[in-house]
């Protein structure tokens, strides 16, 4: 990007594909004149005086800003050439500081530079054309009138190019001359219909050699970017621009324009601040940008306004209109009277005439704050200005008389306001409504509200909430549940307003089922009641004593921080009074207490007027003994209950309890708070204090120190500090002591100025606290609040009052800085020691380090470890373990292990905290054998592994898989009797769901739960998952069910989960009705939801249901993409109607929806697993009538064109969510594999590789490193793959190296992709073949090969002579792939396949391969023989009487390649179990 002009660079990331343009403009320019060297621009040649030639992109934001990620925004068609240009020397073009005004033109003055050369006078972009007749110069063009029909010429052709256009072809036509001020007009024309289209002319402009781009053309690119909410990309624009341009102010205040916009005051004030520092004086279009933002960022503090105007008069700029206007907005937004009256007395007298809006931002203030009458003269003084008044004026003005209920005020200005032809809008009918509402008048509100509906002004939520409560306060049942009906039909939400009028209505009238089912519905709605609407449904269900419903309201009140109020508490006792429920009384009586605040004496009036004399009693004594006076009305009511029901000795107990403690002593309750709090019963002593004595009423220092003392003791600071404060405002003076432990406690609390206030406040009193310690105190709270400056203040006046300042102090203030990570000022402090002394220690160097830390520059860590111990520091294990934490929690392996070995060779010790930082991060990074290594060296080092180390290494070998280390971790924390905790379990049961044995999970889920311990909703979701692969549907909804019973909320995961294992279940009714309990629990489906629903359909066999939804999908206004219309095309492809499914994909582009890789991935799927080439080619025929031919061409041409072809097709694919590229390279795989395209597979399998859509690693020949892992594969991926890998692997036994293991591993995995199992498919494959390869004891998904088995089977087998991958000479009529039962299986092996397995069960790979290779006749006989065989060995064996001799024939005929049949499936190919459960005792 060039924008200056002179500078070049080139784009190195477009690809070399080059297509020349001819340039109109060429010249030679020796290599000295162009600003760039080799580095920046490798293709300038700086040694030979050559012509100089750059490539360049044509101009697109996604390509000049890669790092803005435009592509997603602004998705045009990628440019797939660059062009060359012979680049000449910049013309020098003339600074145009006078902007060209669209309205005057002729009136603008030209700038003369070098007019008299008229060789110079070349039109820009152009050389003088022979052909034309006129020729204009740039002073001509400058005072041509005519520019505005040149700029509309180019901006009408550029908004009308094609998304797969440039702004290039139409600009390099220099048929029509333009100036530069011009190109800012074309630039400014095209943002305001598409800013992407403005930034690709000013990116075509700034890579032309004769342009220079100036601020004018940058402001103007920036506030087009700027009303497009483009703020990355304007800032991109700017910072590249700013440096380059002359005279900025403008650039300056487009930029802070932009940040403007969305109020960041802060970005505006620094842009700002940048400006000054560039040279430049802010102009008033800044300020006023300033003063906008400020505004647009929060509320108002008082003289804000007043201040910000000093601030414009403070930049020797005058304000203007605008000025004021902002501001007087800004204090009647904020009801500032006061505030407002002022700026606009200060614009009146600068002579700066108020306009209308002035007038309407008093007139709104005034009214706001109740001065209407001053408002109506603000309204005839402007009129009499010669205003005339607008829709706003009249509504400020109106609502100004609402607000003091003035009704025939009101009428009036509504009257003169239509007549002035304004007519009445949604806001003058809601002010009128709402008058109307306070008013009590609902009839004239209700006809209002049907006015305004007529006049077809659209009510909000305000005009219907007011209608609603005024029509139920006038017991108008049935007219405000109208109205809520009519709101609901409109489309306006109800807020909580609305719902808590129309049950307090409901509530009145007596409707209790209505109120109930509106809380409801507002419940449902997501609107949370607030104390009032709570209020009057405890009201409402006790006065019909529905208690349990009230007391499940009263517990979600509770839970939500309210509490009812007096009134409420009252019906709630008398409910439970009448119920005789004592419980619930004394929970109530805790409830005011704890939760509402109330004292005993309210308290007691409040159980009296509810009945329950008992509790009110009691609590009357508590009030007593509180030192509240005795309620006489309360106190009758009690007696009066007593007496009537003939208790007279809990009268006569009230009554001698009263006479005792009527009286009150000062002196004795001083003395027992003291008492109390040298027992150290601080909460009665505290209770004493506050119950017995008003503010000053206590005298005593000692009781006031006592207290102070043992709350600090008790680490109650709020306490204390209250109990300070009146020990002080009693007049009581506090000891040094006291002084000092308050300054602690202050810090403590996070109040370092107060402190610091009461510090100085001693030492003016000349009590001088010579304690170090305080002040280090008070620069440590200061670092932590990361208020440096006022530690460092601190710091400067003890350097002025003492002599030398101790060490302490200054290591305090290294600290303070280091917590907000200003490493340079401590890196001073630190020098400072060094040269004046004190000398620093290891804690000053840690503080360096720190602050190195928290600012986020670990890489200069080094840097200062070295330069202190060229100062002679030797560093500290501390200072070692510091930087250890710092690389841990940056998580960077890589320098913790360097930093720990260097640790060890320095002859330090690791500590425990150590060692569980390297082991959980090790963890993290899966690094087993380190992890391991480093437990071994903790236990040799004497450290014993602790609880957070052993869920650590769980947590490493559940993800690795290795299970059967996760029993011996488990074993030895049972030796050690550790306990497990939450994370234990979790960990574990996650481990049982990944080993498929859900069961076991479930059962250590029990155990969990018994010890108190909640499983975590990740636990729920792995259990239910693993049920669903094994199809133990029952236990998974179980499990569900009792998460939804249970109260937990759900997410959509879990729903999408479960609609999973029914759409593999093929149970579509179970899909459907979980579909409607997830909309009963307030989640609505989604398109994703939807699909899940679709495919579950399609498994079943019904894709006509599939497709009812896809219609339900359309008339419900979802959008809808390729999503569902794959599901359901899918659905027919696998019931086998390729007509039906076609004929989708025919109506799926007549709804204008283009096919994507999705369709794709469907069609090529089904035309990989069709009978024939002819069913394969009329799918994918209908794929190339839908516009992708790539498919087709690939089964019937054989051109080098479609490497790159896909090669480009994969590129734009990778980019796309939901693994595009991974699919559609899976179901191609299949399709090519399937009609013997064996070799185009391959190098489609290595593409995919080259573009990183397969793992690189996904096979490997290396050193003692021989391995495959084919798991996420499709099956014909999978065998093009493991046909690669063969084929290496034989290359490497005949050659001798790489040398390979003991034994080779190839991961299969257990899973199912589209209804083909990848380890069936793989064995199939390699029994054929007679492989070494035998299935894993220990783990499903597993295949191990003895290494010398395997190489001598790749050098002598005859399936391994020709291992390469060739092309059919013609495309087969057959398919040569069937699936068969899951497996992916070779046509011809299909009969044999069958006959092996079904009658012989699961044999060896080498008799399977000899079987497979005979003739069928001969094949049945051979079985035939060998089950005869197998009976007379078991007749045998059934004769021998010596039980030793039968045990010891029956381990010879084990074979360790079988797995246990037990959890064979029919016709599965080695299927068997894991390890055994861990947790025994016998695990070693």
């Amino acid at each position: 990007m060039s924008l200056s002009g002179s500078r070049l660079i080139t784009f190195n990331s477009i690809p070399s594909i080059h297509a020349p343009l001819p340039s109109k403009s060429s010249s030679f320019i020796p290599s000295s004149s162009i600003d760039s060297t080799p580095e920046l621009n490798p293709n300038i040649d700086t040694k030979n005086n050559e012509s100089v030639k750059f490539n360049y992109s044509r101009a697109s934001p996604s390509v000049r800003y890669p790092n803005l990620k435009i592509s997603q925004i602004y998705p045009e068609t990628r440019i797939q050439s660059k062009t060359q240009v012979i680049v000449s020397s910049p013309v020098e073009e003339s600074h145009d500081f006078y902007a060209k005004d669209e309205d005057s033109v002729d009136t603008q003055k030209p700038v003369f530079d070098d007019v008299n050369d008229e060789k110079s006078h070349e039109t820009l972009g152009s050389k003088v054309s022979k052909k034309r007749v006129k020729r204009m110069n740039r002073l001509a063009l400058k005072r041509d009138k005519y520019w505005r029909d040149r700029v509309k010429y180019f901006s009408d052709r550029i908004l009308g190019l094609k998304s797969g256009e440039f702004v290039a072809d139409v600009l390099d036509d220099t048929s029509v001359p333009m100036t530069p001020t011009d190109f800012c007009f074309l630039v400014k024309w095209v943002g305001q219909t598409s800013w992407q289209r403005a930034l690709e002319v000013y990116e075509w402009l700034n890579l032309k050699h004769w342009y220079s781009p100036k601020g004018r053309m940058l402001a103007t690119i920036i506030a087009v970017l700027g009303k497009a909410n483009q703020e990355k990309l304007a800032v991109e624009v700017f910072t590249r621009g700013e440096s380059s341009i002359e005279d900025t102010v403008q650039v300056y205040n487009a930029m802070m324009g932009v940040y403007a916009r969305s109020g960041q005051f802060d970005k505006v004030k620094q842009m700002l601040e940048l400006l000054r520092e560039r040279g430049y004086e802010p102009d008033l279009v800044s300020l006023n940008t300033l003063i906008n933002a400020r505004m647009k960022s929060g509320a108002m503090v008082p003289n804000l306004a007043m201040q910000l105007l000093n601030e414009v008069r403070s930049s020797r700029v005058r304000p203007d209109i605008i000025t004021y206007n902002t501001l007087i907005s800004a204090c009647s937004r904020e009801s500032n009277l006061e505030e407002a009256i002022a700026i606009f007395n200060d614009m009146v007298s600068n002579n700066c005439l108020p306009d209308l809006w002035t007038y309407n931002a008093m007139i709104s203030v005034y009214g706001r704050c109740g001065h209407s009458k001053k408002a109506e003269e603000l309204f005839r003084e402007l009129e009499s200005k010669g205003f005339s008044p607008d829709a706003v004026t009249y509504n400020s003005l109106l609502y100004a008389f609402s607000k003091e209920g003035n009704t025939e005020k009101v009428k009036d200005i509504c009257e003169e306001m239509v007549k002035m032809g304004f007519g009445r809008d949604e806001m003058t009918y809601n002010t009128i409504i709402h008058m109307y509402g306070k008013q009590g008048r609902h009839d004239q509100a209700l006809q209002l509200y049907r006015d305004m509906k007529a006049s077809g002004r659209s009510p909000d939520a305000v005009t219907y909430t007011v209608l609603i409560d005024s029509l139920g306060k006038a017991n108008k049942i049935v007219e405000a549940s109208n109205v809520m009906s009519e709101m609901l039909d409109a489309g306006v939400k109800p807020t909580l307003r609305t719902y808590s009028a129309l049950i307090c209505a409901y509530a009145k009238a007596g409707k209790r089922v209505e109120a109930e089912d509106t809380f409801n519905c507002m419940l449902r709605s997501g609107i949370k009641p607030d104390r009032v609407a709570y209020s009057l449904m405890l009201d409402f269900f006790m006065r019909f004593n529905e208690i349990k419903k009230a007391m499940k309201v009263y517990k979600e009140m509770i839970n939500d921080g309210f509490t009812p109020d007096n009134g409420v508490y009252e019906v709630m006792l008398q409910a439970f009074v009448r119920e005789n429920k004592l419980d619930a009384i004394d929970r109530i009586v805790r409830d005011m207490e704890e939760l509402s605040g109330m004292n005993p004496q309210v308290i007691s009036s409040v159980l009296v007027k509810g009945g329950c004399y008992d509790h009110a009693a009691k609590m009357l004594k508590v009030a007593i003994s509180s030192g509240y006076e005795l309620d006489q009305e309360n106190f009758l009511s009690i007696l009066s209950s007593y007496s009537s029901s003939g208790r007279y000795s809990e009268a006569c107990e009230l009554l001698e309890f009263l006479r005792g403690h009527a009286p009150d002593n000062q002196m004795l309750t001083e003395a027992l708070i003291v008492i109390l709090c040298k027992a150290k019963k601080l909460d009665s002593a505290l209770e004493e204090y506050r119950t017995k004595g008003e503010l000053g009423s206590f005298k005593s220092r000692t009781m006031y120190e006592s207290l102070i003392q043992e709350c600090m003791h008790n680490e109650l600071f709020d306490a204390a500090s209250q109990v300070f404060s009146d020990m002080r405002f009693s007049g009581a003076e506090p000891s040094d002591g006291i002084y000092l432990g308050m300054v602690s406690v202050y810090c403590k609390m996070g109040l370092p100025e107060t402190a610091h206030h009461l510090l100085n406040f001693v030492d003016k009193k000349g009590s001088m606290l010579d304690n170090v310690s305080v002040y280090i105190e008070i620069i440590e709270t200061y670092g932590k609040l990361k208020i440096w400056q006022k530690a460092e203040s601190l710091v400067g006046n003890l350097r002025q009052t003492y002599s030398k300042v101790d060490r302490r102090i200054w290591n305090a203030l290294i600290h303070a800085y280091a917590f907000s990570g200003c490493y340079e000022r401590a890196r001073a402090i630190f020098n400072t020691m060094m040269r004046d002394g004190p000398s620093p220690t290891v804690d000053s160097v840690n503080g360096l380090l720190q602050a190195l830390i928290v600012d986020r520059r670990l890489n200069e860590l080094y840097v200062v470890i070295q330069e202190l111990q060229d100062m002679g520091f030797k560093i500290s294990k501390s200072s070692i373990l510091l930087m250890l934490e710092a690389f841990v929690k940056a998580r960077n392996l890589f320098e913790v292990q360097k930093v720990y070995h260097g640790m060890k060779a320095s002859g330090y010790l690791p500590t425990m905290h150590l060692y569980r930082m390297m082991i959980g991060l090790l963890c993290e990074f899966r690094k087993a054998r380190d992890a391991e290594a480093m437990l071994r060296e903790m236990e040799e080092a004497g450290f014993k592994p602790d609880l957070r180390i052993c869920n650590s290494m769980l947590r490493l070998y559940s993800v690795i898989e290795e299970y059967k280390k996760i029993a011996f971790v488990y074993q030895k924390m049972q030796d050690a009797g550790l306990e497990p905790d939450e994370e234990t379990y979790n960990t574990l049961i996650i481990m049982y769901c990944r080993d498929r044995r859900p069961e076991e999970g479930l059962s250590l889920m029990h155990d969990m739960r018994k010890l108190g311990l909640e499983p975590k909703l990740d636990t729920y979701k792995s259990l239910i998952a693993a049920f669903g692969k094994r199809q133990m549907l029952e236990q998974a909804e179980e499990l569900f069910e009792e998460l939804r019973s249970s109260g937990y909320k759900l997410d959509r995961s879990f729903y999408h989960l479960m609609m999973k294992m029914y759409r593999t279940s093929g149970d579509h009714l179970k899909a459907e009705n979980l579909l409607a309990i997830m909309k009963e629990a307030g989640i609505e489906p989604t398109l994703a939801t939807m699909h899940l629903l679709m495919v579950a359909y399609g498994q079943s066999g019904q894709p006509e249901e599939a497709e009812k939804v896809l219609k339900n999908l359309r008339t419900s206004g979802m959008v809808v993409d390729t999503l569902p219309y794959s599901s359901v095309i899918d659905a027919y492809f696998r019931k086998g109607d390729i007509k039906a499914g076609i004929e989708k994909l025919t109506e799926m582009m007549e709804a204008a929806i283009e096919p994507d890789h999705r369709i794709w991935t469907c069609f090529i799927r089904a035309a990989s697993l069709s009978e024939g080439s002819n069913e394969a080619i009329n799918i994918l025929n209908a794929l190339h009538a839908a516009g992708f031919d790539l498919p087709i061409r690939l089964l019937r041409e054989k051109s080098e064109s479609l490497v790159s072809e896909l090669d480009k097709c994969l590129e734009k694919l990778e980019v796309l969510k939901d693994n595009a590229a991974f699919n559609f390279v899976n179901a191609l795989m299949d399709l090519l594999w399937a009609f013997e395209l064996r070799a185009s597979a391959s190098w489609v399998f290595q593409l995919a590789i080259k573009r990183s859509i397969y793992r690189p690693d996904i096979f490997r020949v290396a050193e003692k490193d021989w391995g495959a892992d084919f798991r996420k594969l499709s099956a014909g991926s999978a065998l093009v793959g493991l046909t690669l890998w063969l084929d290496h692997m034989q290359d490497a036994s005949l050659e001798g190296h790489p040398q390979s293991p003991k034994s080779v591993v190839l991961i299969t995995g257990a899973a199912e992709y589209n209804m083909v199992s990848l380890d069936s498919t793989l064995k199939a494959y390699l029994w054929e073949m007679g492989s070494p390869f035998l299935p894993c004891k220990t783990r499903d998904g597993v295949l191990v090969a003895k290494a010398h088995s395997l190489r001598m089977w790749l050098k002598d087998s005859p399936f391994c002579l020709d291992l390469e991958l060739k092309d059919a000479p013609n495309l087969p009529k057959l398919n040569s792939m069937q699936l068969l039962e899951g497996c992916f299986i070779r046509r011809g092996l299909v009969p044999a396949f069958k006959d092996i397995t079904e009658r012989l069960g699961i044999v060896s790979p080498k008799k399977f391969s000899r079987l497979a290779l005979l003739p069928d006749d001969k094949r049945y006989k051979v079985i035939q023989a060998d089950i005869e065989g197998k009976k007379e060995k078991l007749a045998k064996a059934k004769k021998i009487a010596d039980p030793k001799r039968a045990k010891i024939i029956k381990k010879h005929k084990r074979m360790k390649y079988i797995r246990e049949a037990l959890m064979s499936d029919r016709g599965a190919i080695g299927v068997q179990k894991t390890f055994k459960p861990i947790g025994a005792k016998n695990v070693r």
